[in-house]
């Protein structure tokens, strides 16, 4: 049997195994039985994708059959092979949709199942910085556990994304492969038909981040080609239905690798029996190219480690946390002042714990020199120490200046980690994301009590204060220089960004001096400088300059943008955003809903469903992306009347924000505690409980003019 014949058949076994469980999903829960899966707006995403037609019902589902039959051709060619793969993945969501519709709990741990659009949110802005530079999905079974984990770990310590299907999940956890979301080792489920879900994950992102349109089936394929580096390792015996399965990815631009012998098409169905070439082949496959900095340390190091959380049972040491001393900064000094390279370790190194560990105090000095370096940049390249110290496996870093905790594994402590190699690391790649204004770096671990102490009085603490003062004094017309920020436009084409000292990027990761500090690293890069020039309209923050450069960068998609308003050509916004801000015309304000929040609004949608309205760089009026550092800003929807606008947000989002908020509301208009009027969840998400609530404690916005 040829390949072509070999993925015909494996796709009508997949549309017989479809009908047949459909029809006992129907027979158990009804044709009336919902069919939906968890915490999405695209349902179900192979099918809206591909045809526009939502599905809610196991009637509506069976009535998406037609749509199967018409992929599997009576001509065969493999072209028509290719269809009859696309046709596979819709098979393989009607018997996943039938699990959820029918299973109370259709996948236990490892597996994970569906992944809901707040995770695909969350994995914008780490797929447009490179940090995880593709996706890989592991489908089948190893011929050892070994060598499995070998295969993962090896894209694991590449900082790829990877999904596992199938018997190499075992093979995976007999392997001692750390996974997780958190360690971007996913196992998704045993049932082949179980990596639709990954199938949807690129689905989505095109209806995300791309502004595809549901049913452009043209538009859909050739955006996963071209924007989502993904690809496929088939190992073991390949059965009929797993070949049709290959034949969906391929046909989505996925090029499939596997350890078998097979008829090969060129990038698209290779052949590699050599274990150890299987991740180089894949990569080169999918054009994927990895940058590796050589660290001199005895662990993993990778971003996929970023997520890894030290439990107190697994921790050999701590630092800070509240429970001692710990900070960090970065300070600018001169050429001579630097000896390159030099790392010191001022007090006891953690084997001075002995073999159960304990807590110490530390401050982690890091000295930079370089001609184009300057003070304005150190709390970016600051920042970047929670980053880089988290990419160690082992290694657990939270907070930011004075307020660090650190932790480092037992695991870790083991295989001979120890404080040194934390100035590995910083020296490493300081000079390697910032060699063009870091010239020198030397790196200072401080553990000594006393020194720690001081300092952190006389060094940290100053010149934390001396960068507030200066922040504090930026304003929007403070400066001659907005900046835009093309970082997300390899997933959102028509989106740009324009960044502002008082509107930090939507997806809460680039300040103004974010975007000052990459044109200055990468010039020709993704952050670029818009003279300010002439405002038309200052309340509005309508700049004849940022309407060229927007419509210059968009490819003319977007003509104009205001930057100050929600109602009237808001900024894009494409689709990592941390927080949603939409109108609730019965309180005549806004709710503002972030991304981790599941439940509810008093619009009667979730985050997902109102970021469907709003993502995929399309321009909503009233509806509108952002940071969440930017609710507390003075130009927030200044043009609307501002902060005193919100009248709803979760619970979480308000209390991480309460005291800048309360802040900024005083200063602009004399309001005390003002997060204190805000409904939050526990108010309610009807929206009389809300109004009720806004009555009761006298909110400034229901005797604001309309906004409508």
């Amino acid at each position: 049997m040829n390949l072509v014949d070999i993925i015909f058949t494996g796709a009508n076994q997949a549309l017989e195994a479809a009908k047949a469980t459909l029809t006992a999903a129907i027979e158990k829960k009804g044709e009336d039985a919902k069919v939906v899966f968890p915490d999405t707006a695209y349902s179900l995403p192979t099918i809206y994708a591909a045809t526009g037609q939502k599905i809610g019902t196991l009637k509506e589902l069976a009535g998406a059959a037609p749509i199967i039959e018409s992929l599997i051709s009576e001509e065969r060619n493999l072209d028509t092979a290719l269809k009859a793969g696309l046709a596979t993945a819709v098979c393989a969501e009607v018997i996943e949709a039938c699990k959820y519709a029918t299973e109370e709990k259709p996948y236990t741990e490892p597996c994970i199942g569906f992944v809901p659009d707040p995770i695909i949110r969350s994995l914008g802005v780490p797929l447009v910085t490179g940090d995880i530079p593709g996706v890989a999905v592991v489908i089948g079974e190893a011929p050892s556990a070994e060598i499995a984990a070998k295969i993962i770990k090896n894209y694991q310590n590449k900082g790829l994304l990877t999904f596992l299907v199938g018997k190499v999940i075992d093979q995976a956890i007999e392997g001692n492969v750390k996974m997780g979301l958190e360690l971007r080792v996913v196992p998704l489920g045993y049932d082949v038909t179980s990596v639709i879900h990954v199938v949807t994950v690129a689905l989505r992102a095109a209806l995300i981040f791309g502004g595809v349109q549901p049913g452009d089936l043209g538009s859909l394929l050739t955006y996963t080609k071209e924007r989502v580096p993904a690809f496929v390792n088939a190992l073991g015996p390949l059965s009929e239905l797993v070949v049709a399965a290959g034949a969906g990815a391929i046909a989505l631009g996925f090029p499939v690798i596997t350890d078998q012998d097979v008829p090969e098409i060129p990038g698209a169905l290779i052949s590699q029996k050599d274990y150890d070439k299987i991740g180089a082949t894949s990569l080169e496959a999918r054009g994927i190219k990895i940058k590796i900095t050589e660290i001199p340390i005895p662990v993993g190091f990778a971003a996929a480690f970023e997520g890894e959380r030290i439990r107190k049972g697994d921790m050999f040491v701590e630092f800070g946390g509240g429970r001692t001393p710990a900070w960090e900064v970065v300070r600018t000094l001169d050429m001579s002042e630097i000896e390159d390279h030099k790392i010191e370790v001022i007090g006891p190194d953690i084997d001075t714990l002995g073999p159960e560990g304990g807590k110490m105090p530390l401050g982690i000095l890091v000295d930079v020199a370089g001609k184009k370096m300057q003070q304005d940049f150190e709390p970016v390249l600051e920042r970047r120490i929670h980053y880089f110290l988290n990419y160690m496996e082992g290694v657990m870093h939270l907070g930011q200046r004075d307020i660090i905790w650190v932790r480092i594994g037992k695991n870790a402590y083991q295989a001979g980690l120890r404080l040194h190699h934390f100035g590995e690391v910083l020296y490493a790649k300081m000079l390697d994301e910032f060699g063009s204004v870091v010239d020198k770096v030397q790196v200072t671990i401080i553990t000594d009590p006393a020194k720690v102490e001081e300092m952190g009085k006389t060094i940290a603490k100053p010149r934390y204060q001396a960068r507030d003062e200066r922040l504090a004094g930026l304003s929007d017309e403070s400066v001659d220089v907005f900046y835009s920020c093309l970082m997300c436009q390899s997933f959102a084409p028509a989106h740009v960004c324009i960044v502002t000292p008082e509107r930090l990027g939507l997806c809460g990761a680039v300040s103004w001096l974010d975007a000052k500090a990459t044109k200055e690293i990468n010039p020709t890069g993704p952050c670029q400088p818009i003279e300010k020039g002439e405002c038309l309209d200052p309340v509005k923050g309508i700049f004849e300059s940022c309407n060229k450069a927007v419509e210059e960068l968009s490819h003319g998609a977007i003509k104009e943008v205001t930057l100050y308003s929600l109602m009237e050509n808001p900024m894009t916004s494409c689709g990592c955003f941390e927080c949603i801000c939409a109108i609730m015309p019965e309180a005549n304000g806004v709710i503002i809903v972030n991304r981790e929040y599941g439940g509810m609004t008093p619009l009667g949608m979730t985050f997902g469903e109102l970021a469907s309205t709003t993502g995929g760089g399309n321009q909503t009026p009233g509806f509108m992306g952002h940071g969440r550092q930017y609710i507390s800003s003075k130009k927030f929807i200044a043009a609307e009347g501002g902060l005193k606008r919100v009248v709803w947000m979760p619970k979480e989002l308000k209390d991480a924000v309460r005291d800048k908020i309360n802040e900024t509301a005083k200063e602009l208009f004399g309001i005390d505690n003002f997060a204190d009027m805000i409904a939050d969840e526990t108010v309610g998400t009807a929206p009389d409980a809300v109004v009720e609530f806004l009555n009761n404690v006298g909110h400034p916005a229901l005797t604001m003019d309309p906004l409508l």
